[in-house]
């Protein structure tokens, strides 16, 4: 009865295991979907992405920054532009020029004030830094305190003092009540 119950218990651990192949590309959609197995057809392979090392001050890339790629193209049609996460070269990406919107080259200068921006080589324009947003939606440097919000200065303040009563004890002090009996002795051992 015990070695069945082993052979049961190692395959249902086998079964749980999901197994994909090494060029399985993972995606937003689950495994045994339609869209996924469209990702990923039986006998598909995929390139591998090699990736090179690069140096800090290189990365021209912030986060924050959206990419897409076209698909459908052919002769004269450009494709359609989508949005899509993939494993990338780092010089396969071109940031976009604000004043024609056009992919363009870029290199680091310094303004006036010592900040090191992102500048196109095409145009000379500068290229903004997305805000950062958390996960929640909410961008911190456009927050605006609400009425219910707690002020800066409130938060500093200290607003508790701690004792060694019991919450019984500090209520009854807080509302002037009288105890005259006395508890029992209890002992802590």
């Amino acid at each position: 009865m015990r070695q069945i119950s082993m052979r049961l218990t190692a395959l249902l651990s086998m079964a749980a295991k999901a197994a994909f192949p090494h060029d399985y590309r993972y995606g937003t959609n689950r495994p045994w979907t339609i869209a996924a197995q469209r990702l990923n057809p039986p006998g598909k392979k995929r390139r591998k992405v090699f990736v090179e090392p690069i140096a800090n001050e290189d990365w021209h890339v912030v986060r924050g920054d959206t990419h897409y790629r076209y698909i459908g193209r052919s002769g004269d049609y450009r494709g359609t532009c989508i949005a899509s996460e993939a494993p990338l070269l780092l010089k396969d990406v071109t940031l976009v020029d604000p004043t024609d919107r056009k992919p363009t080259d870029i290199e680091w200068r310094y303004t006036e004030e010592g900040e090191r921006v992102r500048v196109s080589v095409r145009t000379g324009r500068i290229i903004p830094k997305p805000v950062y947003q958390r996960k929640d939606g909410i961008i911190p440097q456009q927050w605006k305190d609400g009425p219910k919000d707690t002020s800066p200065e409130d938060t500093l303040q200290k607003t508790y003092t701690p004792s060694l009563k019991t919450l019984e004890e500090e209520v009854m002090e807080k509302m002037n009540i009288q105890e005259d009996r006395r508890p029992r002795k209890s002992y802590w051992y």
